[in-house]
């Protein structure tokens, strides 16, 4: 796969104009901004080509986009940040970081979507009954789609992150990344729609998310992105917008970007970050794993003290076992130090045949992520 930088900076050369997007209120930094308070939304034909915009934004064009206002109700945002802030405070004594900052320096709410409904029911559905949020989902997933949301307050002095791309790939090691044929490459962006919603005014010194227009498009990008060169590039071309409270900013999840350093003294930047997934994503028949580890662990554990990790126990160890950790509880299963995802069971079968782990034990390990996978 070609990781050169001269393709991508061809790519990212790119110039956007209004004329571009028709039914968007400006173009600002190459992103588009649309004001959609002047559509009508029995309109069918008007929604529909705006759909295709938005849909032809994410896939081919920059790549991101912006809707201003998309959350109008100042008394509903206000109620959501108070409920969100309850949340905060009770899990402070548990509190694990995130992805990109250790404990202490931001504060992370995983699966505030479930929260949300659970601490404010009302506030909830008033919050995700929005039917713009609706119509860009099935822009670019069509129906079926599944939101998670996380809460993400990064406090005055919050360091910039490293560019990255986002789920699935992004949160894959370089190697495990690699592993995934070229197609998937490519294709594994269409499964999800990333989003944020901002839950205070985002100036620019307040650091909100930088991205690089154009960069979806870059085959090699979910390697690349990891390359020093590439994160000098992305430095040294990014833009970023300032955000008014309730704006929203859509992106495919391939699009080179990351969070900006807040340079505030007195602002906390706060956003509700939207990851929709495809109903393509999940699997038809859900397997449960767990008997049927039970029943061959004995046979497992013989093969590999006669052969080690052979093909044939690494096949086997792949059929039988999940490979992929999520959907989980990030809270009772936050990612490794120095990862970014926690143990699949692949990885914990793997480590228990190394380590001659009897079943007993390794069944209690199994069991006690099935039972924070559920709570």
């Amino acid at each position: 796969m070609n990781h050169s930088l001269s393709d991508l900076r061809a790519l990212c050369s790119q110039s956007v104009s209004s004329a571009d997007f028709p039914l968007c209120s400006q173009v600002s930094s190459k992103i588009p901004l649309y004001e959609v308070g002047g559509f009508d939304l029995d309109d069918y034909c008007k929604i529909s080509k705006l759909q295709d915009e938005w849909h032809h934004i994410l896939l081919s064009g920059p790549g991101v986009f912006v809707i201003k206002r998309m959350q109008l109700n100042a008394s509903l945002m206000e109620r959501t940040n108070a409920n969100f802030q309850t949340i905060i405070d009770a899990e402070k004594a548990s509190s694990k970081g995130d992805h990109f900052a250790p404990f202490g320096k931001n504060d992370r709410i995983w699966n505030s979507f479930s929260k949300h409904a659970l601490a404010d029911a009302a506030c909830f559905m008033q919050y995700y009954s929005n039917p713009w949020l609706a119509l860009v989902c099935d822009a670019w997933l069509g129906p079926a789609y599944r939101i998670t949301a996380q809460v993400n307050i990064v406090k005055p002095g919050g360091a910039a992150q490293v560019s990255h791309r986002d789920y699935h790939l992004g949160f894959q090691t370089e190697s495990g990344c690699a592993a995934y044929p070229k197609v998937f490459q490519t294709a594994s962006q269409l499964l999800t729609l990333q989003g944020a919603i901002a839950h205070t005014d985002m100036p620019l010194e307040s650091g909100p998310t930088r991205f690089l227009p154009f960069s979806q498009r870059f085959e090699a990008g979910y390697m690349a992105y990891r390359r020093p060169e590439f994160n000098q590039f992305f430095l040294e071309n990014y833009v970023h917008l300032p955000l008014q409270k309730g704006d929203a900013v859509f992106f495919n999840p391939a699009l080179f970007h990351a969070a900006g350093e807040n340079q505030t003294y007195d602002l906390s930047r706060s956003a509700n970050l939207l990851q929709v997934s495809s109903a393509f994503g999940k699997s038809m028949e859900t397997i449960d794993t767990l008997p049927l580890i039970e029943c061959s662990w004995d046979l497992l554990k013989a093969k590999h003290e006669s052969e080690g990790m052979s093909f044939e126990v690494d096949a086997f160890v792949k059929a039988v076992a999940e490979g992929y950790p999520f959907p989980t509880n990030l809270n009772k299963r936050p990612p490794g130090a120095g990862g970014l995802a926690p143990e699949s069971q692949q990885d914990i079968l793997k480590k228990a045949l190394t380590n001659g782990t009897e079943l007993k034990a390794l069944m209690h390990d199994l069991i006690d992520i099935r039972a924070a996978e559920a709570s």
